[in-house]
């Protein structure tokens, strides 16, 4: 797989707005200094010429030159301010409305106080609106980066007709994607029932302690025979109990097995907003964990279990605090206090269903958005899938921790609150359709 990794807020956005004009306010003021000093220099240059001899012991010449160079800076600097303030502008914008398109899903009517910051953000500056457009379409055209390179697989199987098929389902599942269904208004919930299921638990063990880094979250997933769901209890001193949930995906049991909760009728139940079997699975799982409602959880999840833990973020009786997700066909609208880490292969069919995100980002400013194209080996059987696949998603995490990126500090704090348990209890569990 290739080493293209890009880390943002998400969306559209790729920095702050305010951290921005922290920055441009920084610049703007830092300006005037080079001015200063060109000042200073072009007196102490008025007084050396005036010396005698002085020409023998400066480069005069020089001393002119760095007072060139100086208004030179106070130009470059103040110019970078101003476009630094524009920029932020723009990403704010950006935000805006996206809050303003959530407000619409919701049925909500628009305060007066966002409308008027949209307007007053397009009567700042002309250039404002158009490099909002730009940025929205550069962002567009960015989020399936590598999916169309699968559409041209019929040589694989020549005569078969299979690559055309393929490429049908694949620009089918971005064209999905595109129009917006993967994305999660804000509170979304599902309808209806997915039971009745049953949840047994198969193996217990204690771990010493919380993942250190999120690859090692991903290779925590459940791996007795038939399991899809681990539930790992943290007992802290206080006596209250914290909570990380591993889940896996679509299972390929569920072509044979007919009670297999993990299969595509719950894939296709959650992805249209209907509670599916896996996801009343999911639920009691925690549940027979000893998580109550309001019990902080953490998720980490993979393509179907994504969906749950979209839905388990966004609309559930329990505190979803982080939420890491690989491969999700959703984007959840998660508040301000909810982190969000997603990775995403741009060239996964299955994550081109979330549509690339939201333009504005979700979760908390800690929230990352992980992407790289997969560059699938080409294997006959699974070249269209592959993409997908957990190990390449445990290999983007593997990474990320090695990114040493600054905005992982956040995840990092929330692991070493769990650190502090007393007694930690890990259960895997099989979910059956009863």
């Amino acid at each position: 797989m290739s080493d293209g990794l890009e880390i943002t807020h998400g969306g559209a956005i790729a920095v702050d707005p305010e951290a921005l004009r922290t920055v441009a306010d920084a610049l703007v003021a830092l300006a005037p200094r080079f001015a200063d000093a060109a000042s200073a220099v072009r007196r102490a240059h008025g007084c050396l010429v005036n010396l005698p001899m002085a020409a023998t012991r400066v480069d005069t010449v020089a001393l002119w030159g760095s007072a060139d160079r100086a208004e030179e800076l106070h130009e470059e600097c103040r110019t970078a301010g101003e476009n630094t303030r524009l920029m932020a502008d723009v990403y704010e914008l950006v935000e805006r409305r996206a809050e303003l398109d959530a407000l619409a899903i919701q049925g909500a009517p628009p305060t007066d106080a966002l409308l008027d910051r949209i307007a007053e953000l397009e009567a700042s500056d002309p250039r404002v609106v158009e490099m909002e457009k730009w940025l929205i379409a550069e962002w567009e055209k960015r989020r399936f980066e590598g999916l169309d390179e699968q559409f041209d697989l019929g040589n694989l199987w020549p005569g078969h007709g299979v690559g055309s098929d393929l490429g049908v389902i694949i620009g089918l599942a971005a064209a999905i994607g595109a129009s917006g269904m993967g994305r999660l208004p804000p509170k979304a919930t599902l309808s209806g029932s997915g039971g009745p299921v049953s949840v047994t638990p198969v193996r217990t063990t204690s771990p010493i302690g919380p993942p250190t880094s999120i690859a090692e979250a991903l290779r925590r997933f459940p791996d007795s025979s038939g399991a899809q769901l681990k539930v790992e209890k943290y007992t802290m001193a206080d006596g209250t109990s914290r909570f990380i949930l591993y889940s896996k995906g679509t299972q390929p049991s569920s072509v044979i097995d007919p009670d297999e909760p993990f299969d595509m009728q719950s894939n296709l139940e959650l992805y249209t907003g209907q509670e599916s079997a896996s996801y009343a699975a999911t639920v009691d799982a925690l549940k027979a964990a000893g998580a109550q409602p309001g019990d902080e959880v953490h998720v980490y999840a993979h393509s179907q279990g994504a969906m749950n833990a979209a839905y388990l973020s966004s609309g559930s009786e329990f505190d979803v605090s982080v939420q890491v997700t690989a491969g999700s066909p959703l984007r959840p609208t998660l508040d301000e206090d909810q982190l969000l880490i997603a990775l995403e292969h741009t060239d996964d069919m299955v994550n081109s269903l979330a549509g690339g995100g939201l333009p504005g980002g979700s979760g908390s400013p800690d929230s990352l958005v992980v992407t790289r194209v997969g560059d699938p080996a080409v294997h006959v059987h699974d070249v269209w899938l592959h993409p997908h696949m957990m190990e390449g998603y445990t290999e983007t995490a593997e990474m990320v921790d090695a990114s040493d990126d600054v905005r992982l500090e956040a995840w990092r704090d929330k692991t070493r609150e769990l650190g502090e348990a007393v007694s930690i209890e890990s259960t895997e569990y099989v979910a059956k359709r009863e």
